[in-house]
């Protein structure tokens, strides 16, 4: 059984598309998505829709929640500020449909894999979408956030890096972002890679392999659809891409 783990598209239509087209290649069983979906880009009404097309299970991130649940934010703060006005601009293009959608985003997903093992999907940790795990978390620190929760291979997204380790018997594994990869210059400054990023699962007997991709991403595609499409803030969203 293959399964593609796609992650973290924040409404980048084309990278979406571009994923998907290299996931085809893959001859993949099933696609998984791990959440936050379609806020804070440019084309969340066609990421959507195609998500909903896929017809894949869709794990609720914590941004899919801010369309969901009735959002406060501190009128003091200029980033904040931002991803509201981001936020209501999206809502005003959603339909009813869209919306009923989303609201069938699980908190976890659990798969069957190959020869009694399992894989546990969620977005942030089994117990919050808005829990980081990394490479470098602490032991203590990560068995805190899995819980009582146990799989062969545990997904998670959020972090917007592509991260693999072991974790006792299990694998502890992240695919990365589609729509907004991350690193830091030497600086300590956010950038965007000019790439999108997903993981395939292979799982046969009691064999797990686990395969990372990075997509060469049309840049130029993005940082123009971010400046057509009328996102408020598009100009500082797009200037954050290696173009």
């Amino acid at each position: 059984m293959r399964i593609a783990l796609i992650s973290d598209i924040h409404a980048n239509f084309i990278a979406l598309q571009t994923v998907l087209a290299h996931i085809e290649r893959d001859h993949v069983n099933q696609i998984v998505c791990l959440g936050d979906v379609a806020a804070n880009g440019p084309q969340p009404v066609p990421v959507i829709r195609r998500v909903r097309e896929l017809g894949c299970p869709v794990v609720c991130g914590n941004t899919d929640e801010w369309f969901l649940v009735p959002q406060t934010y501190d009128p003091n703060s200029e980033k904040e500020r931002r991803l509201m006005a981001m936020l209501e601009w999206e809502m005003q293009q959603f339909s009813s449909a869209d919306l009923e959608f989303m609201r069938a985003f699980q908190p976890r997903v659990n798969i069957q894999l190959e020869g009694n093992q399992t894989l546990l999907c969620f977005h942030g940790s089994p117990q919050s979408n808005t829990d980081l795990i990394l490479a470098t978390t602490p032991e203590n620190e990560l068995q805190s956030r899995l819980g009582d929760y146990r799989a062969t291979v545990l997904a998670g997204g959020h972090t917007h890096q592509q991260m693999l380790r072991r974790f006792r018997d299990a694998l502890v594994i992240n695919p990365g972002s589609v729509g907004m990869p991350m690193e830091r210059d030497a600086l300590g400054q956010l950038r965007r890679p000019p790439w999108s990023e997903y993981a395939i699962l292979d799982s046969r007997d009691q064999n797990i392999a686990i395969e990372f991709h990075r997509v060469p991403l049309d840049v130029n595609a993005v940082v123009r659809a971010a400046r057509e499409s009328g996102m408020p803030h598009g100009e500082l969203w797009a200037g954050e891409w290696l173009v």
